[in-house]
């Protein structure tokens, strides 16, 4: 399934605040499908990696417990109006996905 990551980032107090929503299902491998009473495997973001002008500034370990298309936000420091944020995530099942924002 095709996952969608959006992505903003904008100049606030001297620093750059990015934000990603990525739409995936983060399942935990807990719950149990009502129909099949089989519990659903377990599907989550594992990293998200911020790239600012190509160099690596930030990287997240996510897991099972954080909720249904999440948001994830970090302020860069150092950056500007101009520079070219990047976001790149993978998850426990092989799938991945990036998005770009140039700083406003």
């Amino acid at each position: 399934m095709a996952r969608q990551t959006q992505i903003r980032a904008q100049m606030k107090d001297g620093a750059a605040e990015v934000r990603v929503r990525v739409t995936h299902p983060m399942e935990t491998g807990q719950r149990v499908d009502r129909n099949t009473k089989k519990k659903i495997p377990a599907h989550y973001i594992q990293k998200m990696t911020f790239a600012l002008n190509g160099k690596q500034v930030a990287v997240t370990d996510l897991g099972p417990a954080i909720s249904k298309d999440p948001l994830v936000g970090v302020r860069l420091k150092g950056a500007k109006a101009g520079d070219k944020v990047t976001v790149t995530w993978n998850d426990n099942m092989g799938e991945s996905g990036s998005a770009e924002a140039i700083i406003k």
